[in-house]
C-alpha cells in the first residue's frame, strides 16, 4: 500500500514539475509590457562602422527598436503593399522630435552571407536614405532576448528601458480594414504627453526572422 502511495506521489510530483517547466517556456517565449530590455549593453555594428548599444541610444522618453531586414516584402513593398519601410524616416523625425530614440536591427542570421550581410545592409541603408542607425544582430541573440517574430516588429521602451508597446507599425496591411489605425505614432503620442497607451500591444505582422536552427 505504501509502494502504491509513493509511486502515486512520485507520479504527481513529476507531473508538477513538467507543468512548471512547460509554463516557464511558455511565458519565456517573448517580452511583456513592462520588462526590462535585455542586453540593452550589448555592443552592435553599424552600417556606420560603428558600435552602439541599446542603452547609448534611448532618449530622454525612451528607445523604439524595430527588426527589420532588407528583402521582406512587408518591409520593402510589393504589389499589393507599400512597404513599411517608406515610413522609417518620417518616424524617427517624430521619435527624435518627441525625445525618443529610434533604431533598425537586422537579425537575419540565415541570410547574412546573402541579402542581409552588412554590405547589403549598407546599401540599404544608402538607397533609402536611412536616418536612423542601422545594427546587425549577430547569431539572432538581440531577437532572441526579446522574442521578435516578425519583419518588421517594433518594441517601445520607455526612458527607464520597460517595455510600453510592442507589435506593429499600424495596420495598412489589412485589406480590409475599416479604418487606419496607426498603432506606433499613438503610442508615441500617448507616451511624449504623459498618457497611457490604450493598445499597447498588438500582432506584429510581416516575414519571419530568420535564425540559424
Amino acid at each position: 500500500m505504501k509502494l502504491i502511495q509513493l509511486i502515486t506521489v512520485g507520479a504527481i510530483s513529476l507531473f508538477t514539475m513538467a507543468f512548471t517547466v512547460l509554463q516557464s517556456e511558455e511565458k519565456s517565449t517573448g517580452l511583456n509590457i513592462g520588462d526590462k530590455a535585455p542586453m540593452s549593453d550589448t555592443e552592435m555594428k553599424a552600417t556606420d562602422d560603428q558600435s552602439y548599444s541599446l542603452s547609448k541610444l534611448v532618449g530622454k522618453k525612451g528607445l523604439i527598436i524595430v527588426f527589420s531586414c532588407n528583402t521582406c516584402p512587408f518591409v520593402v513593398g510589393s504589389d499589393n503593399f507599400a512597404g513599411w519601410e517608406g515610413q522609417y524616416n518620417s518616424l524617427y523625425e517624430q521619435a527624435t522630435a518627441a525625445g525618443i530614440g529610434f533604431v533598425l536591427i537586422n537579425s537575419n542570421e540565415a541570410k547574412r552571407t546573402g541579402d542581409d550581410s552588412m554590405e547589403a545592409m549598407k546599401i540599404r541603408a544608402t538607397e533609402k536614405a536611412y536616418t536612423m542607425h542601422y545594427l546587425v544582430d549577430e547569431n539572432s541573440a538581440l531577437a532572441n532576448a526579446f522574442g521578435a517574430k516578425t519583419t518588421p516588429h517594433v518594441y517601445f521602451f520607455n526612458e527607464n528601458m520597460e517595455l510600453i508597446y510592442q507589435g506593429a507599425i499600424d495596420n495598412t496591411v489589412d485589406g480590409k480594414r475599416k479604418n487606419d489605425e496607426n498603432y506606433l505614432q499613438l503610442a508615441m503620442r500617448s507616451h511624449a504627453t504623459g498618457q497611457k497607451i490604450n493598445e499597447n500591444t498588438t500582432p506584429p505582422r510581416g516575414c519571419s526572422i530568420k535564425r540559424v536552427s
